[in-house]
């Protein structure tokens, strides 16, 4: 394999000449950038990728740890920030934490020993009900920067990408409300999450402000009988209108009303937060809340290499991006 030693010698340039060309800088003429490019296509040059990140104390690489690889809208953030780090000439290394504190706690020490620059988190559920933020506060110390999105930890002083959880099922419920209906449930099996922590607070603000109706709570767990326990709920509360904290529950309520001879969306409206993929698994479609995921992703990416070049230096100076959500009406709703 060529050298850039090799390359200088046969164009009887510098070693730093050929770099600088190589890097397009201005400081190097257009017709000797060009022979340089010219020789390194010839031979096929490659840089030495491990000798550059030791020169330069950079891996050009970022962890991203993830709680999910099967949830849908976990996969499309993850889509959004390989695409950008791409861009900005970043790789990623990928961890399943699996929900569980300790393989997110494994997967930080794990490439936190010279193989990373820096983080991209959406944190455990376990690590969230535990409120345990130790691990990623060390990471800081030892200089990897660390950027959470969508589930965060509030305590971390570090750069959050987030979507706008509390106002958009605040504004869906008032878009039931609008519709005249008057018995409107909320239903979420993320109740252990801070994102569904916030969806529920939003839902409760809408209906509060109308003394005449009273919020109607439906809480399960990953593992209850997610049908059974909607089906149960139906029938023993009255309700014309779901909000579904989660991306299966609005899914589930529109084919659980049905069973039950009700006509989605006369007799009762449904929104959840989801994907416009997961939408389309109901007839009607879902009417769903769109988070935007891969522009999630690619926020978060951007803010971690602006941490780890040293753009956004002070630590102490940390950014909140919200990301607004979109109502995306369809067949659930009026």
């Amino acid at each position: 394999m060529i050298t850039l030693k090799q390359l200088a010698k046969e164009l009887n340039v510098s070693i730093s000449t050929v770099s600088k060309a190589l890097n397009n800088s201005e400081e190097i003429g257009e017709e000797t950038t060009k022979r340089v490019k010219e020789l390194a296509e010839l031979y096929n040059y490659k840089p030495n990728k491990v000798a550059l990140s030791l020169k330069q104390n950079k891996t050009k690489t970022i962890g991203v740890i993830i709680p999910d690889i099967l949830n849908y809208f976990l996969a499309k953030v993850l889509f959004g920030i390989e695409r950008e780090a791409t861009m900005r000439g970043y790789n990623i290394i990928t961890c399943i934490s699996n929900e569980s504190l300790e393989k997110e706690k494994n997967s930080l020490q794990l490439l936190a020993n010279g193989s990373v620059d820096g983080f991209i988190i959406a944190v455990a559920q376990e690590t969230q009900i535990k409120n345990e933020i130790e691990h990623f506060k060390k990471a800081i110390n030892q200089g990897l920067p660390i950027v959470m999105f969508d589930r965060v930890a509030h305590d971390v002083l570090c750069d959050k990408v987030i979507v706008d959880d509390f106002e958009a099922t605040y504004k869906a419920t008032k878009s039931l409300l609008k519709e005249k209906r008057k018995h409107i449930a909320f239903i979420s099996d993320i109740d252990d999450l801070s994102v569904g922590k916030l969806r529920e607070r939003g839902y409760n603000k809408a209906i509060l402000e109308h003394q005449e109706y009273k919020p109607i709570v439906l809480k399960m767990t990953k593992t209850d009988d997610h049908q059974d326990l909607i089906k149960t709920f139906f029938k023993n509360n009255t309700i014309d209108g779901i909000i579904a904290a989660d991306n299966v529950s609005g899914i589930i309520a529109i084919n659980t009303a049905i069973s039950l001879g009700f006509k989605v969306p006369k007799d009762i409206s449904v929104i959840g937060f989801s994907s416009m993929y997961t939408s389309n698994h109901s007839i009607p479609r879902l009417t769903t809340i769109r988070q935007h995921a891969k522009e999630i992703g690619a926020h978060a990416a951007q803010l971690i290499v602006k941490r780890i070049e040293g753009v956004s230096p002070e630590q102490d100076d940390v950014k909140t991006k919200i990301i607004k959500t979109t109502l995306v009406k369809s067949g659930s709703t009026l």
